[in-house]
């Protein structure tokens, strides 16, 4: 079997083991939990817990089986990056994971009924549990950066939908978000929640994302040093180090202010959610105008589409200065923005993974039909491929 086939056949054993494990679980639990945890909301939590858990462990064992850096080949940092990197993957589906479940069997209960739906809790914790690990799986065998960056908007829409169905003020949003996460309810812990893993999850894959950049211009200039004599070369970013440090820095404070919101709730800490809240539109504006400077392989398209971005925010803002909008709707149009630039941005480094990887394989057969003279050596691998 192929790689594709190979990956779906392990997925359909993971879906089975997933389901039977998911459905034991969860009946071993109504069967022996107490009173308290017996109730909705927490049966939902324990259940895409569950689920959550399945999915990881899958994901797991099918990316770390597959990885080549888990040995001492290399030396001691190798290992210890691959599996700094597995841990942080992992959260990222364990969040999304999670969210999306709570999310999606809210949604049914109340289509359903408690007193209906609670009788097939098992049934849809073993078919919850099937499907996340029979994805997760042939994920983990395929990953690629597009699939992770695709995750992003899944349980930060999902978390944050949650909040605002089962928080106990009806009115919350005629003042702001801020209010939705500011109280010690369950509804204002999922908010938060989501808040924090949601900056968790953009540090990830900056992460990624600035190590993808940085492998594609070593590799640029280590073709173009060996192909091209010229001391005068025109072919690379100027002050390279030094752009994708300050955008390194940016995208990681925009997912610290992100963790910062939900932290710190505004009632007992209103100036460090002041501080967070307020200073995430100016990392925004910065990411949004300096884009050509601090990314220069990005398409002119993303960076037309970043500047319109910010005249939006901006428009929308003097609107409600004005008085004819609400905060709620300018923060919610902001983060939509952020998130929605987020995956744009994240998708085109892995367009530029993709192409590089092509240009690797186009380079290795040329070599091999004696067409030029690249240097070998060069791994044709994608930066967060499962066989790396």
């Amino acid at each position: 079997m192929g790689r594709h086939q190979r990956a779906e056949t392990y997925g359909l054993v993971s879906f089975l083991f997933c389901a039977a494990i998911g459905a034991v679980s969860m009946n071993a639990y109504m069967e022996y939990a107490p009173a308290i945890w017996q109730l909705t909301q927490r049966r939902f939590m324990v259940c895409s817990g569950i689920v959550a858990g399945c999915g990881v462990i899958s994901f797991i064992i099918g990316y770390a089986s597959k990885s080549r850096s888990l040995n001492l080949n290399n030396g001691w940092l190798a290992p210890i990056r691959r599996i700094v990197e597995i841990v942080a993957l992992s959260v990222v589906y364990a969040a999304t994971i999670f969210l999306s479940s709570f999310a999606l069997m809210g949604a049914v209960n109340d289509m359903m009924g408690n007193a209906i739906f609670a009788g097939y809790i098992s049934s849809i914790c073993a078919g919850f549990s099937g499907v996340v690990g029979y994805m997760t799986f042939v994920q983990a065998e395929l990953m690629n950066a597009k699939t992770l960056a695709s995750l992003l908007p899944f349980f930060v829409i999902s978390g944050v939908a949650t909040a605002g169905m089962t928080t106990d003020d009806p009115y919350w949003y005629h003042n702001n978000f801020s209010q939705l996460g500011d109280r010690t309810t369950f509804a204002a812990r999922m908010f938060n929640s989501t808040l924090m893993l949601a900056g968790t999850c953009i540090i990830i894959v900056s992460y990624f994302a600035i190590s993808e950049l940085v492998t594609t211009e070593r590799l640029q200039r280590l073709w173009h040093d060996r192909t091209n004599k010229d001391p005068n070369r025109g072919y690379d970013i100027p002050h390279f180090m030094v752009r994708t440090t300050i955008l390194s820095a940016l995208l990681t404070i925009s997912g610290l202010a992100f963790i910062g919101i939900g932290v710190f709730r505004y009632t007992p800490h209103n100036l460090l959610h002041n501080i967070c809240a307020k200073g995430l539109p100016f990392v925004m504006l910065i990411l949004f105008v300096f884009l050509p400077w601090l990314a220069p392989r990005l398409s002119k398209a993303v960076m037309v589409a970043s500047d319109l971005a910010a005249l939006v925010c901006a428009g929308f803002w003097a609107n409600m200065m004005m008085g004819h909008n609400t905060l709620t709707n300018v923060e919610a149009l902001a983060g939509l923005m952020f998130l929605g630039w987020f995956i744009v941005f994240s998708r085109q480094i892995a367009a530029i993974e993709a192409d590089r990887v092509a240009a690797q394989l186009l380079h290795a057969q040329m070599l091999e039909n004696g067409l030029t003279d690249t240097p070998a050596g060069t791994p044709i691998e994608s930066r967060i491929a499962a066989d790396r």
